[in-house]
């Protein structure tokens, strides 16, 4: 980087607790900590063993396991409703995006506290960052009131989780540390969090997807989720991110192969005019070109491929072109047309070859 260094950068507080198999233990102890006397626990699917265990210990009032991706409108509500029924005064989610979405999404209304139990790679639990999806329209805001008081890290709760799904999930982190790069609010210090953020994302997905036992490895997939999340809370949200937030909501496609499949055809966008990025993840992923080396890391994971393998149709794409481009940010390294951006999900949805 030349020339002075002027920026201006916000930290979010959060306590985060990080260790395998101590989850329940440090549940219980922040649920303690906080005083909650009517503790909501809300579950998604491959964990909700753990959660129902859990809400059993900690005494929870209500366990909640209505939830779905982009958290709908009606979920939300019914959600909220139930919270206030129970005069809810701590919300512990235990999933992916989904369930610590549908938790944000009591927060935002209520201003209930949450301690959020990561299962997935997802990244939702370290921002202040909201999504409601109605009339298939997916809205996001940022609202402090939604940001996790508390996060908890426990890698074997992520056992259960496929390699497959892994792979997706860690992908999706990892694009958040790309697109924290070129973000509107990017800066020195989110980009150090997001190179670390992708050199430990890049050896834990190697790892898991290796040995889907290796605890090490799902370790550093958290960590490096971990990393991705805080720079995009502070980065804000990118081309990438504007993309897969229109195609999840209006299509109703799976959040973490949608964010896997779109990536490669972002940073092959972007790269050439945003050299220093490019070079950082280059850098990051232990390869002299960025998307070469994203490319290298996607084949020895074997990546999703291609958003018509998810549901999206081709006749889609001139409407979805339409609903992204009016919400692309102008800091975009590049910048964006119509035709730009039709030939970008063109090549997402047939799977075409990315090429640097």
């Amino acid at each position: 980087m030349t020339g002075p260094l002027v920026f201006a950068h916000q930290t979010l507080g959060q306590r985060v607790l990080f260790g395998s198999g101590l989850a329940a233990a440090n549940v219980a102890e922040e649920v303690d900590r906080l005083r909650a006397n009517s503790v909501m626990v809300i579950t998604g699917g491959h964990d909700a063993d753990f959660a129902f265990r859990l809400a059993h210990q900690i005494k929870a009032a209500l366990t909640y396991d209505e939830v779905a991706p982009h958290v709908p409108i009606e979920k939300a509500e019914k959600a909220r409703a139930a919270a206030k029924e129970y005069d809810v005064d701590l919300v512990v989610c235990v999933g992916g995006g989904s369930a610590i979405g549908l938790a944000k999404a009591i927060a935002l209304t209520s201003r209930v506290p949450i301690i959020a139990v990561p299962t997935t790679y997802a990244g939702s639990e370290a921002t202040n960052v909201w999504g409601i999806t109605e009339a298939s329209r997916k809205t996001t805001g940022v609202d402090d009131c939604v940001l996790p008081l508390t996060v908890i890290y426990d890698a074997e709760l992520t056992l259960s989780l496929p390699a497959e799904l892994s792979v997706a999930s860690g992908l999706n982190a990892l694009a958040h540390c790309v697109d924290s790069l070129w973000a509107p609010r990017a800066d020195p210090l989110n980009a150090a969090m997001a190179s670390e953020g992708i050199r430990a994302l890049a050896s834990g997905l190697l790892a898991l997807k290796a040995d889907p036992s290796n605890l090490q490895g799902r370790e550093q997939t958290q960590y490096g989720a971990y990393l991705s999340a805080v720079a995009f809370a502070s980065a804000g949200s990118g081309i990438h991110h504007k993309i897969c937030h229109v195609l999840g909501g209006a299509y109703d496609l799976p959040h973490a192969q949608t964010h896997a499949t779109v990536l490669p055809y972002v940073l092959a966008f972007n790269a050439p005019y945003a050299p220093e990025a490019s070079a950082r993840i280059a850098a990051a992923l232990g390869h002299n070109d960025a998307v070469q080396g994203l490319n290298q890391l996607r084949r020895a994971l074997d990546a999703p491929v291609a958003l018509r393998n998810y549901g999206l149709k081709e006749t889609d794409l001139p409407e979805a072109t339409d609903l992204i481009l009016r919400a692309i940010p102008s800091s975009n390294p590049r910048p964006v047309t119509q035709q730009d951006l039709l030939t970008l999900l063109q090549a997402a949805w047939s799977g075409a070859e990315v090429l640097s």
